[in-house]
């Protein structure tokens, strides 16, 4: 199982990608966080923000995901992930690929001035491509943490991936 949480820099992807790691180390899930700046940094920070440079981080965040995932260890990828094409590849190569889409409106980022003061930011200046395929959509604008965890954990209940 992959768990790919997506969505514009702020919509809590990181938040929520450490609450569901924590339920899943209170009930002995193997589990781990991939967050693409961890990515990044173990590349040390070869890519910059292009559109062609994100596209790169994203093909080797897949790659991780791919073998904790062979390992029996569940990926929880906290990514932007913009771009349709490259969603479309994940749901080929993960057989039980989870995409929740984390929504929210760009003008209620909490630190929206700090996040999108550079260049090349998906949302201003590189197209957000909305997906058009996610398992779960959750509006990070109107839920809690808690309660968009718990909304998480309902559906994968409901898909037999969790007890």
């Amino acid at each position: 199982m992959v768990i790919w949480l997506l969505g514009i820099s702020g919509s809590g992807k990181s938040t929520l990608g450490k609450e569901l790691k924590n339920y899943f180390d209170n009930n002995n899930i193997n589990s781990y966080i991939i967050d693409g700046d961890i990515i990044r940094n173990f590349y040390e920070n070869d890519l910059g923000y292009t559109k062609e440079d994100r596209e790169a981080n994203i093909k080797r965040i897949l790659l991780s995901a791919y073998i904790l995932e062979q390992n029996n260890i569940i990926p929880i990828v906290c990514n932007i992930s913009p771009f349709e094409q490259l969603r479309d590849f994940a749901r080929r190569k993960f057989d039980n690929y989870f995409e929740i889409y984390l929504k929210r409106d760009i003008n209620n980022i909490k630190n929206k001035k700090t996040v999108y003061k550079d260049k090349n930011v998906v949302g201003v200046d590189i197209k957000f491509e909305e997906p058009k395929n996610s398992n779960l959509i959750i509006d990070t604008n109107k839920l809690t943490k808690e309660e968009s965890l718990n909304h998480i954990l309902k559906y994968l209940k409901l898909k037999q991936c969790l007890n």
